[in-house]
């Protein structure tokens, strides 16, 4: 069976003593065991290791010259892939800031190990959480292209596709868009998002708010949905009715 791999250490402090303290006290932990990558100084040094290489853990002092340890994790955490944080400082009275920046920890110097040992714990935990989430999908758009460009349309944002003549009228909250496709083939590609009311209209699922019947003297009865925040409403079929009264039913 493959050892564990070591967790990724950035050591951020602005006093060398302290750096080979914590590196002394990292030497001595084993489960999760940890492996010093790189140290900084200071903010400046820290943020050029972490645009060069990514690190599981950041151990960072608070007060330093120039922007201290909470300033430079407001900056990190617009990385792409941040570092857990786990502050090391002499002052306990920014436990409160630091959680608010969602650190994993807040060790006071000096540091004991068996105390360094369990903040190196919470950010495995916290990575291995990561790693078994779901990966976050990308949203589902339409790809409309018009008047020489082109655009990506979010399907979450689209209410009802129109077939008109050759084109489809993309209709969001607030705007119209022209489409060129198939209704049929958007209806089988996105059966979760839409469903047709009519043989030339498909609608958002999410966004049907009521079904509702007009008695007409000339054609008698008919059936309309209403969509939110539209205040146009629109013919349902005989043949989708059934389909459109188990969706209000919901």
């Amino acid at each position: 069976m493959n050892a564990p791999v070591p967790l990724k250490v950035l050591l951020v402090d602005d006093e060398p003593q302290a750096r080979v303290r914590l590196r002394t006290l990292l030497a001595d932990c084993t489960t999760p065991a940890a492996s010093v990558e790189a140290e900084a100084g200071d903010a400046v040094q820290a943020m050029q290791w972490l645009q060069r290489q990514a690190f599981d853990v950041a151990l960072i002092d608070i007060h330093m010259p120039g922007a201290d340890g909470l300033t430079l994790t407001r900056i990190l955490r617009t990385l792409p892939k941040p570092p857990a944080v786990v502050f090391v400082t002499a002052h306990a009275e920014h436990a409160l800031q630091a959680f608010d920046l969602a650190a994993v920890d807040y060790l006071t110097k000096p540091v004991r190990r068996e105390r360094l040992q369990a903040a190196l714990q919470k950010v495995q935990k916290a990575l291995q959480a990561e790693r078994a989430a779901p990966p976050e999908l990308a949203p589902e758009v339409l790809i409309v292209q018009e008047r020489g460009r082109t655009e990506r349309v979010p399907l979450a944002e689209v209410l009802y596709l129109k077939a008109e003549l050759k084109y489809i009228t993309v209709r969001t909250l607030t705007r119209s868009l022209i489409l060129e496709g198939s209704l049929s083939e958007l209806e089988a590609r996105y059966p979760q998002h839409f469903l047709r009311i009519h043989r030339n209209a498909l609608v958002a699922r999410r966004a049907v708010r009521a079904l509702e019947r007009q008695d007409d003297a000339l054609e008698g009865e008919a059936w309309f949905v209403r969509l939110s925040g539209l205040d146009e409403s629109l013919p349902v079929s005989r043949r989708q009715l059934a389909a459109v009264r188990e969706l209000v039913a919901g």
